[in-house]
């Protein structure tokens, strides 16, 4: 056996009680020892193996990102202090107009180096380009790389399909053991009824997984409820006709039979009891934004009501052109405080229901909890540190207490896929990030008007 052994005050496999001086052993790409450190000293199955002692911290399981779009980090800052309708108007205009492949290969790895210094390991990214699944294999995070789909005209359904169907068979002759390929029609105000129902069918016969943009904000809500607002204005200025359907954006989709494919649902902030109980009932996932979501405006997501109606939800952090860090930890952070405030209540959500929403239920969300999620033998080693010896986490009394509210992702101290170790104490391992920043400094001209 070639394993390594990690061991630190606590090791918090997520999936079973937090462990005191423990340790893990890692053969390969799996987990094939949780434990307590002393059972290490009689277990044969470890003579001479390599050791690290992190000391005073914690071992847990890699951090899920069930959202993002990390061909868009090159606008951190770039979309400030905008109307919904005019921050997506100019984010596309410039993705579209003004940066090149190559731009968006530059920014996508630099979210890359961002997530893994974090402590991220697996993302959920939606693009429109080849450039997050291509950052994705060569920085070694895990991860699903949503391909989007736009078409608000109707009688453009079919061709945008076309596209839709060459652009997934180039990128599935990337896929590996790590990264897949899945399909995200973009948003309701986006695609119209057919899209969505030709894009569902495709992903139903190809067995890719669906992510979609979903009862996001007011506007989206007036467009659906009444064929009114912001974003009707802008399909009748295109000259798009759009019929409303008169419902909510989950009504909505249950009749197109979306809900049909079980999709990651990303936001759910406009979403009623009824909508709640669809989502249940048919067995679809959210991926939950809240900073984004309180960047832009749009309120907040009922939590509690999800994880109540046992929904699978995961945390994301959306780009950083809507919330400027990809930053789990502080996520995490946020999601607790704001849910905590709108409740009134001290204890909803627990720190335990964050760490679950960070690792576990993140990877139920993508349906990989088979895979990683928690520390348990057998899964794959998808692991990350965090030091708790700094003076913003002591005294330690509780270790996940002190990750949740006390703990920056400058804290993680190793970030490990598949027992490879891709970034350790200051130092990717897997891309070149000066590289990176002087190939995104090249394209911020582009972004000026």
């Amino acid at each position: 056996m070639t394993a390594k052994i990690y061991k630190s005050e606590w090791v918090l496999p997520i999936t079973s009680p937090p462990i005191h001086q423990g340790a893990i052993a890692v053969d390969g790409e799996q987990l094939v020892f949780v434990g307590r450190q002393n059972e290490l000293a009689s277990n044969r199955q470890f003579p001479n193996v390599e050791v690290k002692d992190f000391g005073r911290a914690a071992i847990l399981p890699g951090l899920i990102n069930t959202h993002t779009h990390l061909e868009l980090t090159l606008m951190r800052g770039f979309l400030e202090d905008l109307p919904f309708r005019d921050w997506i108007l100019k984010l596309t205009k410039t993705k579209y107009e003004r940066l090149t492949i190559e731009d968006l290969q530059a920014s996508a790895l630099l979210g890359a180096a961002e997530a893994l210094r974090a402590g991220i390991t697996c993302v959920a990214d939606t693009g429109d380009s080849r450039a997050p699944m291509d950052a994705m294999r060569q920085s070694g995070l895990r991860g699903i790389a949503y391909r989007e789909v736009f078409g608000p005209d109707a009688a453009m359904a079919l061709q945008a399909l076309a596209d839709l169907k060459a652009k997934v068979a180039e990128m599935r002759d990337s896929e590996s053991e790590r990264v897949s390929v899945g399909v995200s029609p973009h948003a309701p105000y986006t695609v119209s009824a057919e899209l969505f129902r030709h894009v569902v069918e495709f992903a139903a016969r190809e067995v890719l997984d669906v992510a979609i943009h979903t009862a996001e904000s007011s506007a989206e809500s007036d467009l659906l409820m009444s064929g009114t607002g912001d974003f009707a204005e802008r399909l009748a200025l295109r000259g798009i006709e759009w019929q409303s359907p008169r419902t909510s954006t989950i009504k909505y989709f249950a009749a197109l039979g979306v809900l049909d494919v079980q999709p990651l649902l990303i936001h759910c902030v406009q979403v009623d009891d009824e909508d709640i109980e669809l989502l249940s009932r048919s067995r679809s996932r959210i991926a939950h934004c809240p900073k984004s979501n309180a960047k832009l405006g749009h309120g907040i997501a009922p939590l509690a009501k999800f994880l109540n109606a046992g929904i699978r939800v995961g945390l994301g952090t959306d780009s950083v052109a809507s919330n400027n860090r990809l930053d789990l930890l502080n996520e995490a952070n946020l999601c607790a405080l704001v849910q905590r405030a709108a409740a009134k209540n001290f204890n909803e959500p627990t720190v335990e229901q964050m760490f679950r929403l960070m690792t576990i239920d993140g990877a139920r969300a993508l349906n990989l909890e088979n895979q990683i999620g928690s520390l348990e033998i057998g899964k794959q080693a998808d692991v990350i540190a965090v030091d708790l010896s700094a003076t913003h986490n002591a005294p330690l009394h509780d270790a996940m207490a002190a990750i949740l509210f006390s703990a920056t992702s400058s804290d993680v101290r190793m970030t490990m896929v598949a027992g490879r170790v891709l970034y350790a104490d200051g130092e990717i391992q897997s891309i070149d990030e000066s590289r990176v920043a002087s190939q995104v400094n090249l394209a911020l001209p582009k972004l000026i008007d």
